[in-house]
Parts: C-alpha cells; sequence; structure tokens
C-alpha cells in the first residue's frame, strides 16, 4: 500500500514534467518536419515499442469491444489532439496561445464530469477557476504580443479540435475501458492514430522531414518518453485517481514550458511567468488536496 501511495504521488508531477517537454520537442521539430508525416512516424515507432514489450512480457490483449473503444479514444487523445496542435503551431499558431486553449481542459473536465460518474465539489470548481487564472497571467505577455490575425481562423480551430479531442478522449477511455493493459492498449490506440492520421499526411503534406539532430532527438523523446512513459503514466493515473485531479495538474504545463524554454532556449521568463505559476499552484491545491469521506461502517 505505501509503495501503490508512493506511485500515485509521485505520478503526477512526472506526468506534468514529461507533458511539458511536448512543446520544447514541438518547437526542435517544427522548422525541419511536417507535422503530419512527423507524428505519423512517431506513431510507428510506438507501435514497435509497445508490441516488444508485449510479446517479450506476453501481456494481454483487450477483447473485441474494448479493443474498438480503446482505439476510439486513442483517436481523439492522439490523432485529434496531437495533430491539431503541431499543424497549428506549423501554421504560425505561437505555442504560448496553443498551450492557452489547450490547457482549457480542465474547464471542459469539470463541465463533463458527470458524464463519467465523478461529483465536482464547490471547492474543486473554484480551484479550476483560480487554475484557468494562473495560466492567463503565465501567457498573458504571449497573448498582448500575438497579432489579432494569428490568433483567429483555422489555427485557433485546431486548437479547439485538439481540446475537445482530448478531453472526450480521456473522458469516453475513464468510463467505457478504464482497465486494459498499457502495453497492448498503446499498440491499439498508436495504430488507431496512425490510420487516422495517414491519409491527411498523404493529401496535404509530402513526408519531407530533414533528419537534423534536433529532429531525430526530437523524434526518439516523442516515442520513447512522450509516448512511451508519457502516456502510460496518463493511462495509470486515470485507472487510480480522478479526472478532474489529473486535467487540473494539467494547468501547471505552460508556466513549466516557459522554464524549460528559458533553460535551454534563453527566452525570457518574466515575473509574470512566476506569478502565474503560483496562482496556479493554488488552483491545484484546491482541486486535489479534498479530503476524502469517512464511511461508516455498516451495522
Amino acid at each position: 500500500m505505501l509503495q501503490s501511495s508512493l506511485a500515485a504521488r509521485a505520478a503526477v508531477p512526472a506526468f506534468i514534467i514529461v507533458w511539458s517537454s511536448g512543446y520544447i520537442v514541438a518547437k526542435l521539430a517544427a522548422t525541419d518536419a511536417e507535422p503530419l508525416s512527423f507524428l505519423v512516424l512517431r506513431y510507428i515507432g510506438v507501435v514497435i515499442l509497445m508490441v516488444l514489450l508485449a510479446l517479450a512480457s506476453r501481456a494481454k490483449w483487450p477483447n473485441r469491444r474494448d479493443a474498438l473503444h480503446i482505439a476510439f479514444a486513442g483517436v481523439l487523445i492522439q490523432a485529434l489532439y496531437l495533430g491539431g496542435v503541431w499543424v497549428a503551431i506549423r501554421m504560425g499558431l505561437s505555442a504560448g496561445v496553443a498551450a492557452l486553449i489547450v490547457n482549457l481542459q480542465p474547464v471542459l473536465t469539470v463541465c463533463f464530469a458527470r458524464w463519467t460518474g465523478e461529483r465536482v465539489s464547490l471547492r474543486q470548481a473554484i480551484g479550476v477557476g483560480v487554475g484557468f487564472a494562473g495560466v492567463l497571467i503565465v501567457l498573458a505577455a504571449k497573448l498582448g504580443d500575438t497579432a489579432l490575425s494569428a490568433t483567429l481562423g483555422v489555427p485557433t480551430l485546431l486548437c479547439f479540435a485538439a481540446l475537445l479531442g482530448t478531453t472526450l478522449g480521456v473522458l469516453y477511455q475513464k468510463r467505457f475501458v478504464p482497465h486494459f493493459d498499457l502495453r497492448t492498449g498503446q499498440v491499439i490506440q498508436f495504430s488507431a492514430a496512425t490510420l487516422a492520421t495517414l491519409p491527411f499526411a498523404l493529401a496535404f503534406e509530402s513526408f519531407a522531414i530533414r533528419w537534423t539532430p534536433e529532429v531525430i532527438f526530437a523524434m526518439l523523446w516523442s516515442v520513447f518518453v512522450l509516448s512511451g512513459a508519457g502516456i502510460s503514466i496518463m493511462f495509470y493515473l486515470l485507472r487510480t485517481g480522478s479526472v478532474t485531479r489529473l486535467t487540473s495538474a494539467m494547468y501547471l504545463v505552460p508556466g513549466l514550458t516557459a522554464i524549460f524554454a528559458w533553460l535551454l532556449f534563453s527566452e525570457s521568463l518574466p515575473w509574470s511567468v512566476l506569478a502565474g505559476m503560483s496562482v496556479t499552484l493554488l488552483g491545484i491545491y484546491l482541486v486535489v488536496s479534498v479530503p476524502a469521506k469517512r464511511t461508516q461502517a455498516p451495522g
């Protein structure tokens, strides 16, 4: 029990750190690799990795019904979310604005929480609002510097589609297939994401990828860390915890992304980022620190 509790506590910060690195990877690869082409190769790499792990460990494969649910969730969580964000950034939408849109996920999650049978307390709802305010503070400067034409149109619609896809995908998976083997499940999800993304890559791109050191690193990190470890941690959290708590912790992603960019690319880290992260931490605390209700013994 102690080890399980420690693992659960460590999983959330580990997931947020890994997930935050995704924007850095996107920045590394965007210049030299077409987004959907890159993602198709990334998905295939994850499928190969997870097939090998599944065969080596003789992992259990889901039945046909569960496999269909897993595949549908994979199209929403992987293909729609990643495809929307990567294409939007490639089209010129800033990573900060993209992060702001996608990290509205806790707001949608609270709205749809009853669909999964979860109850959202007033304290949690306030925490979501405080966390969102923190994100706005973190990204206020970037929003102010972004031209109106860059925040409207197709790129913005793609990010909102990505937001809707990942939110509904997480909730759908939590409701219909919360328990499955992480290795075989990812084989199914990323296979489905490949089939969903490949036609668009063939129609609108030419698989033009310059294999620079940055792109190679981005691919390896995407397959082994972002998709391999990151998605596995997310699935673990969905199986063992609350969807609302997980998605509320994702409010930290924009702030951590700014810190990573400051460390790796010498980008400015203004006081507003630090202030916004502090506000965000307060909001997350309000969401995740709800005390468990005591249950009375029968009789």
